[in-house]
């Protein structure tokens, strides 16, 4: 069985400022407090599409592994390895990133799919996030229903680990705002 859910989420800030925040919110000292469960982010490579003006980048992303810590236990394994693709067509204003686990495969397939556009209602002001998430456990398959209950577990923490991904990116935004009226935050 595979448990999916989406969620959407309005920035009321422009798309410009959304994106940035996107690229930055690893890397600031207090969101990692807060996205603890983020251990690593490394750039694997970027391209600019000179006759597209699309920029592609794969980043290597290691976090503490999902799940009940009874299933960590099984599979003796703290942590996970993902690999993120971006794609951001600044003509269209237009941001795509997909994350998928690559470590602990035959465990559990996470696949993370996010859209920033701006938003139809106020698109000079605001941006539209649109979040697509699936989980699935592999091993207890045949055991339905324990498998059901260890997804909707790892949907409920990669739930609450979205909400936290949005207070950053709200600090983010603010902070660029911030910085681009020449205010230090």
């Amino acid at each position: 069985m595979v448990r999916a859910y989406s969620q959407e989420h309005t920035y009321k800030h422009p798309w410009e400022r959304v994106t940035s925040a996107s690229w930055r919110k690893f890397a600031d000292p207090e969101n990692k407090r807060i996205l603890s469960h983020i251990l690593e982010v490394d750039t694997l490579n970027h391209k600019l599409d000179s006759s597209s003006g699309k920029l592609y980048t794969t980043r290597a992303i290691t976090i503490h592994a999902p799940g009940p810590w009874f299933l960590r236990k099984i599979i003796r394994q703290d942590i996970c390895h993902c690999v993120e693709s971006t794609v951001v067509d600044a003509q269209s204003r237009s941001m795509q990133l997909s994350t998928r686990n690559i470590s602990l495969e035959k465990y559990i397939e996470v696949e993370e799919k996010i859209r920033y556009d701006p938003h139809p209602d106020n698109p000079k002001l605001w941006t539209v996030c649109k979040q697509e998430t699936s989980i699935k456990i592999k091993p207890l398959s045949t055991l339905a229903s324990m498998a059901e209950k260890i997804e909707q577990k790892c949907v409920d923490k990669f739930q609450a680990n979205s909400a936290k991904g949005r207070e950053v990116m709200e600090r983010m935004c603010k902070y660029l705002e911030a910085e681009s009226r020449g205010i230090s935050a």
